[in-house]
């Protein structure tokens, strides 16, 4: 029977990420890597399927995992792109408001001074005109650590950088079971190809699931490893929220990201307007839950869209926007329920802690994930245990 030393379930950033830092860290060094991922190409799921914005850490609750690995992966994101010539571009970020809404926005300066983000700057309403004359405000906060990235070309470099370091990437092969013998795990795969599938068999010390929108389905197939002693109402389980972008055809030209005041009871940030590496806009996502994987978008919300997309940019015409695609986030609450952080559970099913452990699940892994990538890797090469 094959064996590797460290199993990776999922090719997206996060895996990718987990991948090459673990199989370039002299701690790991002559150990053996697979990541298995289920489709043809890697990150096709949340990583392919985002803003592809370089998160500042501004909106999340002191000490989170969110605002600790944001704040620190921004830094090793924008280190690790200018590194490897990836496209990427430190552009800025204007969070507009009203002045009716001058104290919420005030109060995002501190949250994010508590997470360590230090450099944003208050503008006044004339102060935004001279950097977005298209957009309208009473006063906005400028966060110019925020930036956008090519997602792909950095998950190309990442996988790319670990199969040089000896990484096997297994494209089309989905974990169907997993088995612990008491010594090690024995994990099934089937191959998803379209000439017909094939079953694989393999052993493996450690694992690693960045399974994504899949991670609570593999951390139930630790039961039959007698790993998971959770019972299933106290087990994290992924619910599905689907967000939609439409491209931007008028006239307006923007430099910066441009973000609303998030409103209150949502899941998400609003509808934000991103430029991407060429100058052209898009504007999401929405937020709505959903219960299965379905990335067709309805043009009609177009009219839902272009109304909020007004409180900031009032020459927005319904006509000027067009589906472009869909995204699907993986979040731990459920429709009506908090936010919450990223989870990181043991073999056993429980929050990982300061211990290590020889699995680590990465759970509810959705914004800033693409920011916090390297920082979670970073955090799981210190975390993960082959005793």
């Amino acid at each position: 029977m094959d064996r590797f030393d460290i199993s990776i379930i999922g090719g997206g950033v996060i895996g990718l990420a987990v991948a090459r830092t673990l199989s370039t860290d002299l701690r790991f060094a002559n150990k053996s890597f697979v990541i298995l991922e289920q489709e043809a190409q890697f990150g096709q799921h949340i990583s392919s399927r985002n803003s592809e914005v370089i998160h500042a850490g501004i909106y999340y609750p002191e000490d989170s995992l969110k605002a600790r690995l944001c704040v620190r992966g921004k830094a090793l994101l924008y280190d690790y792109c200018q590194k490897h010539d990836i496209a990427h571009k430190r552009c800025g970020k204007l969070i507009v408001a009203s002045d009716k809404e001058r104290d919420a926005l005030l109060a995002l300066q501190q949250q994010a001074l508590r997470n360590g983000v230090s450099d944003l700057e208050l503008l006044t309403a004339a102060d935004v005109r001279q950097r977005e004359p298209d957009i309208k405000c009473d006063l906005a906060l400028f966060s110019p650590s925020s930036g956008i990235v090519d997602s792909h070309q950095l998950m190309a470099t990442l996988l790319h950088e670990s199969e040089a370091a000896g990484a096997l990437f297994a494209r089309q092969t989905r974990v169907s079971g997993i088995e612990f013998t008491g010594k090690e795990f024995l994990i099934d795969t089937v191959n998803t190809a379209e000439s017909g599938a094939e079953n694989y068999r393999f052993a493996s010390a450690a694992i690693v699931n960045c399974a994504g929108l899949f991670a609570d389905k593999v951390l139930a197939m630790f039961d039959g490893a007698d790993q998971s002693r959770l019972s299933t109402t106290q087990r994290p389980a992924i619910h599905f929220c689907k967000g939609d972008y439409f491209s931007y055809t008028g006239a307006a030209r923007l430099n910066h990201l441009v973000y609303p005041m998030p409103e209150a009871n949502t899941v998400g940030l609003g509808i934000h307007a991103t430029i991407d590496l060429g100058g052209g806009i898009r504007f999401g996502p929405d937020a709505e839950y959903v219960e299965s994987l379905d990335y067709d978008i309805d043009a009609r919300k177009k009219t839902t869209f272009a109304n909020a997309i007004r409180r900031y940019l009032p020459s927005i015409k319904e006509d000027d926007l067009q589906p472009a695609y869909s995204g699907i986030r993986p979040k731990l609450s459920a429709a009506g329920e908090a936010a919450r952080d990223f989870v990181l559970l043991n073999a056993a099913g429980y929050e990982l802690g300061t211990d290590n452990s020889r699995v680590i699940h990465l759970m509810g892994i959705e914004s800033p994930g693409l920011t916090s990538s390297l920082a979670l890797a970073e955090m799981l090469a210190d975390r993960l245990s082959l005793e």
